[in-house]
């Protein structure tokens, strides 16, 4: 029986790879593309890997003529926040340019629905406890100006060529498949659990702290951490959801709770059994102190249930995946399990 393909735009990436492994247990071809600037080629284990650059629309024609995919889901961006405060100019031609081009081609082909990563970092500075998704925007970093601008694009490119979406904000993604399969493997770690966890492993020395004078309980900043599984289950839903004509969707996916930084590093001491020594650094530019979702409408409308999310699980399928990390580098702990390669039934 064919499969219907779904193009992920960095799908060998963290979220992208978790993706295409769920599409395919739920009868779906996932179609990886993919520069690999970040991503892995070994973690594309469930559907072909198409190499290219989401700006090269001669590329992406190419990809989506041969697979004619039924539905795009969009996790291609640069993400840094750091890094966009220091060198905004990237993150508005790859993630707002290269978003141009994957809507136009799309448009193109036909492909009529989208599924979005957006962030919290659209909200900027939180006015309420828990953001609810009519929460102001008003970005404080040019990554979340880039997400929203690419958010509105959607919008209208679906208002007027008929296409649907489901724009997907995240709190905080972590942890790492249950099996073993896939995890975080980073070129260069930036994220708070990855780097908690690398410090706990011996492979850096010391875990760095931006700022202890955030008005929170214990000066650090709060997130609300959501489970790579949960939060990817929630994609599946919502492409089902336009798939069944159901209408847009613009949703936050978290846990409606935040916890600091000095507690994740606290409950990561506690299970893991290290250490763990800290540095406390200034702020970094760009850090709201507190991000927390309400996400009550994602439960309500896609009848979506975080069950992996409690911390304790997110840091031992975390710790679990660095272990592995640890003993067997960033390409053999995803060459472990061998892909497949069988893919010619969707085209």
């Amino acid at each position: 029986m064919t499969r219907k393909a779904i193009l992920v735009t960095g799908g060998a990436g963290y979220i992208g790879s978790h993706a295409c492994k769920a599409l395919s247990e739920n009868g779906f071809l996932p179609v990886s593309y993919d520069n690999l600037a970040t991503g892995n080629a070994e973690a594309v284990k469930w559907g072909p890997l198409e190499q290219g650059d989401i700006r090269d629309r001669a590329r992406l024609k190419a990809v989506i003529e041969q697979y004619k995919p039924d539905a795009i889901m969009h996790f291609a961006a640069l993400i840094q926040v750091g890094e966009s405060v220091g060198n905004p100019s990237i993150y508005y031609d790859n993630n707002l340019n290269g978003s141009f081009c994957l809507l136009e081609e799309a448009r193109a082909a036909g492909v009529k629905n989208m599924v979005f990563s957006s962030t919290a970092a659209v909200y900027g500075n939180p006015q309420t406890e828990l953001i609810r998704e009519d929460h102001p925007k008003a970005p404080i970093n040019p990554y979340g100006q880039t997400k929203l601008a690419m958010e509105g694009m959607i919008r209208d490119y679906a208002h007027a060529y008929g296409m649907s979406y489901a724009i997907l904000r995240y709190f905080n993604a972590a942890g790492a498949d249950a099996s073993g399969q896939l995890g975080t493997a980073y070129k260069v770690y930036t994220h708070l659990i990855p780097l908690i966890l690398q410090t706990a492993s011996g492979e850096q020395p010391v875990m760095k702290v931006f700022g202890d004078d955030y008005p929170t309980a214990d000066g650090s900043a709060m997130r609300d951490f959501i489970h790579i599984t949960d939060l990817i289950d929630a994609h599946v839903l919502a492409l089902k959801h336009l798939q069944n004509g159901l209408g847009n969707l613009t949703l936050n996916l978290g846990t409606n709770k935040a916890t600091s930084v000095k507690q994740m590093i606290d409950i990561a001491r506690a299970l893991t059994g290290k250490e763990i020594p800290t540095q406390m650094n200034p702020r970094r530019a760009g850090d709201p102190p507190l991000l927390a979702a309400d996400a009550s409408e994602a439960r309500r409308v896609l009848g979506w249930t975080p069950t992996h999310s409690s911390i304790e699980n997110i840091i031992l399928t975390a710790w679990q995946w660095q272990q592995k990390l640890h003993q067997f580098g960033r390409a053999g702990a995803l060459r472990a399990v061998p892909a497949t390669t069988n893919f010619k039934e969707a085209i």
